[in-house]
């Protein structure tokens, strides 16, 4: 009973046009008068069924000539018992010819499918491959300049100082490139509860020591939240790193926590260039950079979408030319600490940075 169940519940929609199909064709064979409504009905919702289900060779060969001889059988049986309508006749072979070419577009849209999904399938391997490749010699390499560096002077120092800089450029895209082929692989997030609050003032903490800006954390929201910490510190490096080289020394970066519900909201805000609103749907692309990043990657903002998504959040950012960016993850999973009051506050606006 299970397994017929089972069966049921994944061909349901089939065995609904057949029970469909059958009332028309019983229509067809009972009242004269209305066999061409009831006739059209069948052949265009085979072709409506088809459309979703794409069936096999068999299977389609199989009901395609079943709906053929029984919607033949009865508008030929109309034709004998009424002496009219034979012309109709021809409009069974019509449905039949209109629905193999129907077929023919349909397998075709399959096979470009499935060669896009192969495309798609062998770029991320060989990114995945590449990365994992130029890894190794590119962190020898750096290691190698930074010992010319180190020990060379003058003119000798200052290229070896572009060597290194050029080669940490390197390492970066290619980890990044990294992040990026795992992402849709499943195991890509390894969830647990963290604390929402201590990620983010560490993270603040960490950034206001290494960058030439008041990195400062306005924290909201201090219960759990259910993601990957090390993914989740990724993400929220993209983002500060893109705020810091979109301001100037001194200037005030905020990472803000936030709960709405069971959603946490992680926003970073600055007051910096902002980004043109021609833009900003193209953000969150490979190889996009905001304006002032010249020497960007491209890559700081699609990992950080491809982190949201895979934590089931997403990632979005507001901004304003001349006046700031500010830049959320919304992720599901937040639980607040017991007999906590958040206040869960309105979204970071660049205007409200103090």
């Amino acid at each position: 009973m299970p397994a017929i169940a089972s069966r049921i519940s994944r061909h349901w929609l089939d065995l609904a046009w057949g029970a469909f199909a059958a009332v028309n064709i019983a229509v067809m064979l009972r009242w004269h008068d209305w066999q061409t409504v009831p006739f059209h009905f069948v052949w265009v919702s085979l072709t409506v069924l088809y459309g979703f289900r794409t069936w096999r060779g068999r299977t389609t060969a199989i009901v395609l000539s079943v709906v053929f001889v029984t919607t033949g059988y009865a508008l030929l049986r109309t034709t004998q018992i009424t002496g009219e309508g034979l012309d109709e006749m021809t409009e069974v072979p019509l449905m039949l010819a209109m629905f193999l070419a129907m077929m023919w577009h349909a397998h075709r849209r399959d096979t470009a499918l499935a060669q896009v999904e192969r495309s798609a399938a062998r770029e991320h391997e060989f990114i995945r491959d590449a990365s994992h490749l130029l890894r190794t010699p590119i962190t020898i390499a750096r290691g190698h300049a930074e010992l010319v560096a180190g020990r060379a002077t003058g003119q000798t120092r200052s290229d070896a100082d572009v060597i290194v800089e050029e080669l940490q450029r390197l390492s970066s895209i290619s980890n990044r490139l990294l992040v990026l082929a795992a992402a849709d692989d499943p195991r890509f997030t390894c969830v647990r509860p963290i604390d929402l609050a201590a990620l983010i003032e560490r993270t603040a903490a960490r950034w206001a020591a290494a960058a030439p800006r008041h990195v400062v954390a306005d924290v909201r929201a201090t219960g759990t939240l259910e993601a990957d910490e090390e993914r989740l510190i990724c993400a929220l490096d993209a983002l500060i790193e893109n705020a810091v080289k979109a301001t100037h020394e001194g200037d005030e970066v905020v990472v803000r926590a936030r709960a709405s519900g069971t959603t946490a909201v992680i926003e970073v805000a600055d007051r910096g260039a902002g980004i043109p609103a021609e833009t900003l749907p193209q953000v969150f692309d490979r190889f996009a950079r905001r304006p002032h990043q010249a020497g960007g990657t491209g890559l700081g903002l699609a990992i950080v979408q491809a982190i949201a998504a895979s934590h089931g959040g997403v990632a979005t950012i507001t901004s304003t030319p001349a006046d700031g960016t500010c830049a959320a993850l919304r992720l599901p999973g937040y639980t607040p600490r017991d007999g906590v009051r958040e206040d869960a506050g309105r979204a970071l606006a660049p205007d409200l940075i103090r």
